[in-house]
């Protein structure tokens, strides 16, 4: 005999957890997209003030994720703030999103679910992903 309020689904509806998976998942997805396009808004509405204009004359071509991220850490240090620093910052925290999702996704199986099979695999994707970042 099942429960009241009992699923079929294994972690569903059988524990009481304030931050189960699905909910830590969601949190990551909708704060990362809602960052980046605040930064992008910000970049764009800056960029048609200063100049009338939405063009950006913009290249990343030859650089990878982390020399990409580099380049906008520094220009952050110099505090060179310009409308296309606010767009480098948007796309690097919407393109880090998934990024971070996966490693949320580690940590969570392995120190709260202590599911050793799901660690293996997330942290087989997270390696992907993160090698995926230095190709150009």
């Amino acid at each position: 005999m099942r429960e009241k309020g009992s699923t079929d689904h294994p972690g569903k509806g059988k524990r009481n957890d304030p931050l189960d998976m699905e909910s830590l998942v969601g949190y990551i997805l909708l704060t990362g997209v809602l960052l980046s396009v605040a930064l992008l808004s910000v970049s764009f509405v800056w960029r048609w003030a200063r100049v009338g204009s939405l063009r950006f004359e913009h290249s990343i071509v030859g650089m990878n994720f982390f020399e990409f991220i580099s380049f906008t850490l520094r220009q952050m240090a110099s505090r060179a703030f310009r409308p296309r620093l606010f767009l480098n910052m948007g796309v690097g925290v919407l393109m880090l999103t998934p990024f971070v999702r996966v490693l949320a996704s580690v940590v969570y199986f392995a120190f709260v679910e202590h599911n050793w099979k799901y660690t293996l695999f997330t942290a087989f994707v997270l390696s992907v992903l993160t090698y995926s970042l230095f190709l150009r």
